[in-house]
């Protein structure tokens, strides 16, 4: 068992993608074809072989735990391809980084709806007992429908503060790598950085909560990716959170 105790916290702060739910694996797939639908198109116009994107490693890489848009851009300038970054208000079929994220979006809601949304049954164990131990939590993540996802999951009513894409772009916080929507948070449930827990499946998520100076960070992986939630700065690594309790 890794050495974790609800005694030296305050609050668990939760990432949703991949953590809580799994939805990671929607997004991942309304990436993918997104991508690789308009890859064919423009390795076409332009005379290059098609390249399609991969989950491991674009989407661990690239996408996995960013704001919507920033995960286009970063993905786009990992292939040297450069495009407008357009408006918010951009049809999903304009060819800019806006028009990109929004057919995204248009894809993993279709995929939601089709699919619902399952919890991780095993890493909800955990939020029980960290609430039974007393312990205030929250939802940290940059999707835009983070509570949509909690209740079709069933879950949203585990936690007292979500802060999503919603909430940091009216508040004008930076996505993560940035720890701001983790330290809005923490603000929110009233307590310090460092009485808290981040848990986070993500790269991105994982230098947030180091760079906030948070007490703990779990990274949640297997493979390849535990070497790099490791290299980023997680305290424990772990397959699921039921190997934290006793």
């Amino acid at each position: 068992m890794a050495d974790f105790r609800f005694a030296d916290h305050r609050a668990v702060l939760f990432d949703l993608d991949g953590v809580l739910t799994d939805s990671a694996s929607l997004h991942a797939s309304a990436w993918k074809s997104m991508f690789d639908e308009f890859l064919l198109r423009w390795s076409a116009d332009h005379g290059h072989p098609f390249e399609p994107f991969e989950i491991d490693p674009d989407y661990l890489t690239h996408v996995d735990g960013m704001p919507r848009y920033d995960g286009v851009a970063a993905f786009l300038e990992s292939r040297r391809i450069v495009l407008p970054e357009g408006q918010a208000e951009d049809p999903p079929d304009a060819d800019t980084i806006h028009g990109l994220g929004t057919r995204k979006n248009d894809l993993v809601l279709r995929l939601m709806h089709e699919r619902g949304v399952d919890a991780f049954d095993r890493n909800v164990a955990f939020v029980d007992a960290a609430v039974d131990a007393g312990l205030l939590t929250a939802v940290v993540s940059s999707s835009r429908n983070a509570v949509a996802s909690l209740q079709s999951a069933g879950i949203r009513d585990r936690f007292e503060v979500i802060v999503d894409g919603v909430v940091a772009a009216g508040e004008g916080l930076p996505g993560k790598p940035a720890p701001d929507t983790y330290l809005e948070a923490a603000r929110r449930l009233g307590v310090d950085p460092g009485e808290a827990a981040v848990v986070e499946d993500a790269v991105s998520g994982v230098e947030a909560g180091r760079l906030g100076g948070f007490r703990t960070v779990i990274g949640i992986g297997t493979g390849d990716q535990v070497k790099r939630l490791q290299d980023a700065g997680a305290d424990l690594v772990v397959v699921d959170l039921s190997t934290l309790l006793a």
